[in-house]
């Protein structure tokens, strides 16, 4: 019988191999984290890569997006300054409008106003029954009539009232007011106010509080204020006229017989002549005899006629108001045709 030879598991060829795997596994180990590392190396460079360009195209969203917002606020701004020219465009239209119609209707008063003076030239021409023998009487001053004893003198100081060369009161305008104030040698107070209203002495009360006393000192005053006085007004009379029978007639004092004397050339205003007529009415009422306690006069310069301050016929509405004021209010109303 053959004796077979007994094989060992472990020699040394299976250690030489298990030896050489080992060492091929740690051998491809080792290339494959040099070749991980630069895969990673490679993957942050493209990662930081596509950083700076995200970061770029953010930079330019937000250049992009502070242009449109510039954009963005001169539309706005232009927007704006179109309504706004918009706005002032419908503010002048509207303003023409209306002085078309306030044209139209001062030459259907004119008109008017020309058909009157027709029939009463036409009366005149004809010959009285019998010769009239008028009484010699001293004229007032510019033919508005004398008899207060308490005076508001309206002046409207706006620009149509003065003389463009030093901006002053015109010179006419301060010596009919001082031929009036002359007229009137001694009252028991006098007041000057100016078309808005504003009592341009001051008052210290209402009513016989609210009068000025009479003396050479205060009628120095008043002149001499009229003549640098540089308040503008509103080429409106009737506030002052409102202000004067509010404040200054005391219906306590039976001896008070009180004279407004309106000096202007313009009624600038959006009520209408009717609206003043009836507010006059509730401030000055007639008794049963027709008499009012307060007398309103009236003079016209024709600034408006004469240099064209005004674009509408704020003149001529003055006049028609005044004339029809003062003639229910027991005055006078005189325009004056050189300045």
């Amino acid at each position: 019988m053959i004796r077979r030879r007994q094989t060992q598991v472990f020699s040394l060829s299976f250690l030489d191999c298990i030896c050489c795997g080992f060492g091929a596994i740690i051998l491809i180990f080792v290339l494959n984290i040099g070749s991980r590392q630069r895969e990673k190396l490679e993957s942050l460079i493209e990662v930081q890569r596509s950083i700076a360009a995200r970061a770029a195209a953010l930079a330019r969203i937000e250049a992009a997006k502070v242009e449109v917002r510039r954009n963005n606020e001169r539309v706005n701004t232009r927007v704006s300054e179109a309504r706004l020219r918009n706005d002032t465009l419908r503010s002048l239209v509207d303003d023409l409008e209306k002085n078309l119609q306030r044209e139209k209707r001062g030459r259907e008063a004119l008109v008017v106003d020309v058909d009157v003076l027709k029939k009463e030239i036409a009366a005149r021409q004809k010959k009285p029954d019998h010769e009239i023998v008028l009484p010699d009487v001293k004229p007032a001053p510019v033919g508005l009539p004398v008899g207060s004893n308490h005076l508001a003198f309206i002046v409207d100081t706006s620009g149509s009232m003065r003389d463009p060369q030093h901006g002053g009161l015109w010179p006419i305008v301060i010596r009919t007011i001082e031929n009036v104030l002359d007229a009137y040698p001694i009252v028991d107070g006098i007041q000057l106010i100016d078309g808005d209203g504003r009592f341009v002495l001051g008052r210290r009360g209402s009513g016989s509080a609210g009068w000025l006393p009479d003396t050479p000192q205060v009628r120095d005053n008043i002149k001499r204020t009229l003549r640098r006085y540089d308040q503008d007004t509103v080429s409106n009379p009737v506030p002052g006229i409102y202000n004067a029978m509010r404040f200054l007639y005391d219906k306590d004092n039976p001896k008070m017989r009180m004279g407004i004397f309106v000096f202007g050339d313009e009624f600038n205003s959006s009520d209408s002549a009717d609206v003043v007529i009836r507010r006059l009415e509730e401030l000055n009422p007639a008794d049963d005899s027709g008499a009012r306690p307060v007398t309103i006069n009236a003079v016209g310069f024709p600034t408006t006629i004469r240099y064209q301050f005004s674009m509408g016929n704020t003149g001529l509405r003055f006049a028609n108001l005044m004339r029809t004021v003062t003639y229910l209010h027991g005055g006078a109303f005189i325009a004056l045709q050189d300045l």
